[in-house]
Formats: C-alpha cells, structure tokens, sequence
C-alpha cells in the first residue's frame, strides 16, 4: 500500500520524534513535510500511529493518506490529539482514474 504522511508539527522536539519514528519504518522525506512509503503494511502502520501518538502534543498536526485500502483513499488525522479518519470511495463504481 503507498502511504504518504503530511507533518505540521507545533514544536522542534515532537518534529525530531515523528522524523525518527517515520526514518525506522522505512519512510523517506520527499518534500519538507512529506514522507512517503511504498512498502508499510496495515499492521506496521497501526503501530506507527501508536508511536506517533506518543511523541506528539496538542498543538501537533498529523495526516496519513493511503492507497488502497479495499480499492478505497483512505485520509487520517492526528488533530488536537485526536484521530479521525475519513474513507473515500468511487461512488459511480467506474474505478480509480
């Protein structure tokens, strides 16, 4: 599954913790507040949210875009130290262009 993950972090230290985190599960920073994998799995993935949780603070924004998750876009949040997902799907049911 391609997973990419967008930081806008409140401070230094909890960016430093998240570049980490992303570093060992095999991301690589593509933009300055991007991060890209193409190999992580659900079950990595449900982990890396949990780590990041941890590390992050309030004023810490998270999203995790991923592709596909049952032919779905699947967008994820961290906000407010909260999670919220959103799934999105081809309601004509023509397929992904």
């Amino acid at each position: 599954m391609f997973v990419s993950v967008i930081l806008d972090m409140g401070g230094i230290d909890s960016a430093k913790k998240v570049s980490t985190i992303l570093s060992r599960y095999g991301f690589n920073k593509v933009q300055r507040a991007c991060w890209e994998s193409k190999v992580i799995d659900g079950n990595q993935l449900l982990l890396l949210k949990r780590e990041l949780d941890s590390v992050t603070d309030y004023y810490d924004i998270i999203r995790i875009y991923q592709f596909p998750i049952n032919n779905k876009f699947v967008i994820t949040e961290l906000c407010r130290k909260k999670w919220k997902k959103m799934i999105l799907s081809d309601k004509n049911k023509k397929g992904i262009l």
